[in-house]
Formats: structure tokens, sequence, C-alpha cells
């Protein structure tokens, strides 16, 4: 589909020591699968190269906080969710979501990778388990706790590459009468929006409602229902049951498969012009970042988040065009990106420095960045989103 070079691993921020030595890239190749029409990068980097120790913590998106809440409010009304029930989060990071579950003491568990945001987790009162899921992890959890009433999985589905292990992993977690919440980037919005920074090695898959059914299929769980989410350019929740109890899916299932068959995604017609569209987003990013250089306009980054590093990457951008960006996230200070060795500072800066743009990476976060970054218009200063096209906001 799309041939984006190759790139280091997008969450490996570099210490200022380690500048001097060299970094690994691996090839950044999204393919799609002519008979599944899953789309996919190779597994070249293994989950535990990425989650032992990670560098997102979820919370520092207030935006993305509150979207768990309205999730969790929103099962418990629609699955009658209470104090004997038992709630299992996979990938459950900082704890953003399982929060709210135990403030309504509900009985819960998540299930993560990485120690560090485990920890975090804890912290906060959230049981955290650490470790990654597979058959054996989803079995243990349900001999130790119980069958889960409700397993969630929110932007995790494409983030291994053992698909089939992992659905088995969620279907041993499930009760046989339960329910399982995916959320996932929807591979129909990233085309149309040409959101192609979200292709990193962290994500191994992209899906349509299609090729989602395949997948959780193959470990013995049927898609009943599906609802189109704002969330990241465009997500999916799939909402899922065992085989058995599943039933026949809803209406918004059939309506979303019948927009992405006319869209194409369901033959390989869909999948051609793909690479020109992006193209066209490395060209006029660079063109005005080359023409405000000329110009002697300073240019910033807002956000240090994973896909920020595909698109500073394959459009090669470095200090000489964009001369640091900012992070909410403490633990990203004083590094430097990825590949394109740009200085991570706190987001004071940009007031201190009144830069005349700030290029905001974070774009699916825009109408909480835009509300955040207001004061930039205050010495005349304009916001630059790149993606889905580029726009300049004064």
């Amino acid at each position: 589909m799309v041939d984006l070079g190759a790139t280091p691993p997008c969450e490996r921020f570099l210490t200022e020591t380690q500048l001097d030595e060299p970094e690994v890239t691996y090839p950044l190749h999204l393919r799609v699968c002519t008979q599944c029409w899953l789309a996919q990068i190779p597994p070249l980097i293994t989950p535990e190269d990425t989650f032992t120790e990670y560098a997102y913590f979820s919370s520092y998106s207030t935006s993305w906080v509150e979207h768990a809440q309205r999730f969790v409010d929103g099962a418990v009304d629609r699955l009658g969710l209470g104090s004997d029930s038992f709630v299992v989060e996979v990938a459950s990071n900082d704890g953003y979501l399982l929060q709210h579950v135990v403030a309504r003491w509900i009985r819960c568990l998540g299930v993560e990778p990485s120690v560090n945001v485990g920890q975090a987790a804890r912290e906060k009162g959230v049981p955290t388990l650490t470790s990654f899921l597979t058959p054996e992890t989803g079995a243990q959890v349900r001999a130790e706790h119980g069958p889960a009433n409700l397993v969630v999985a929110n932007n995790v589905y494409a983030h291994i590459p053992d698909v089939i292990g992992f659905t088995e992993g969620l279907r041993n977690l499930v009760a046989d009468d339960g329910w399982v919440s995916i959320e996932v980037q929807h591979l129909l919005t990233l085309m149309e929006l040409n959101q192609y920074d979200t292709i990193y090695h962290e994500h191994f898959q992209y899906y349509t409602v299609a090729s989602a059914q395949r997948a959780l299929a193959s470990g013995g769980l049927s898609v009943v229902d599906v609802e189109l989410l704002p969330t990241h350019g465009g997500s999916i929740r799939l909402w899922a049951r065992p085989t058995e109890v599943a039933g026949e899916p809803s209406a918004r299932v059939h309506d979303v498969l019948a927009r992405e068959k006319a869209a194409g995604l369901h033959e390989l017609s869909g999948y051609t012009e793909f690479a020109a569209r992006v193209a066209k987003v490395r060209r006029d990013l660079l063109a005005f970042l080359t023409k405000a250089a000329a110009e002697g306009k300073t240019v910033v980054g807002y956000g240090a988040p994973g896909k920020g590093n595909t698109l500073l990457n394959h459009c090669g951008i470095r200090p000489d065009l964009l001369a640091y960006t900012v992070d909410r996230n403490p633990y990203k200070h004083g590094r430097f990106t990825p590949g394109t060795r740009i200085p991570i500072l706190p987001p004071e800066r940009i007031a201190e420095d009144r830069p005349d743009y700030v290029l905001v990476l974070p774009w699916n976060l825009r109408d909480e960045l835009v509300e955040q970054l207001a004061y930039v218009r205050e010495w005349g200063g304009s916001l630059v989103f790149p993606i889905p096209e580029l726009e300049v906001k004064s």
C-alpha cells in the first residue's frame, strides 16, 4: 500500500548521551492481504522490545481520560454491571480507564505488560498484572479471578503480532455469556483522511470491520455491534461475544461493512491510490517548512507522539526546520525524537519563545489542543496541522 522508508521504533526517545551512538532503523512498509484484506506491517520488532518500558502514559491526555469515563458509564448501563461484576482491561496502561471502574466499586483487573506504566496504575489503586496477554495468561486470570463479564481492549488489538493467540486470550478471559469491547483505528478513515502517520512499528495491523470479524472468529468471538468513534482520527468500537451466544450482528455492523465495500476496501482497487496521497502530504509540509525557514520564521512542535515520529522521519524533518517540540509527559523532557533527533521540552517553552508557528503533531487531539494553545494567538502565532491536508490556523 505504501513504503515509508525505514524508521527507528517510534517510542524509543533518545537521551543526550545516545546522540553520539548509532540508531537502528527498520523498514516501514504497509501491505494488504488479498485474501482477508487485513492491512499489516511485518513484525520486525517484538512487543517485548517496545512495551517492557513504555513512554506513553494515557492519562496525560485529558480528552482521552474523559473518553474512558464516558465508555465506563455507558458500559455499566448497557451491560448492567454492578458490585458482583468483574471487568478486565488488556493493555490497561496507567489506569486511565479502570480508575473509573474502581470508583464504581466494581471488581476489576488490568493486564499491562509495561512495568513503569503498570506501576503508575497500581499507585492509583488499580489492580494490575504485569503481563502480555496470551491464551495461557487469559486462562490463568480466569482461574484465579473468575470469568470477566466485560473485557476491554482499547488500542491494543493492532499491537500484537500473534492475532490468533491474543484473540484466544480474550476468549479465555471472558465469561461464556460475557462481552468484549475493542477500540481500534478504522482503516477506512485512515485512508480517507491520509492518516499515514499512524503507521509505525507498534501497529502490526490496520483493521476494517470485515478484517476484524475474521480475526475475532479465529479465537471464537463474533462481532455483534459496532460504533464509529472520532478518537484517533476515526476509530471503531467493536462489541463481540463468544460465538455460541452472539446471534446476528446489528444493523450498524451491516452499514459499516457496506461503507467499506463502497470505498473499495473489500477488493484491491481501493488500496492502489493511497501512496500518491501520502506523497502529497509530505510535499506540502516540507514546502511550508522550507518557506518558513527561508523567511526567517520560527517553527516549533507541540507533542511528541509515536505518530509524530513517523511523520518527521518520512518527511526528513530535522531541527533546522523544527527547532524543538514540547510534550506534557515529563518522561520525554530532555530527550530527543528517534531518528530526527529534535529536542523535547516542557510545554511552557512555547510561551517563553513566542514562535511564529506551532506544528501540532497529535492532530487527533485537535479540539483539545486548539483550546490549550489559544494563547499562541496573543503574539500573532499560528497553529499548523499537517493531516489530513496542510492547514495553517491563525
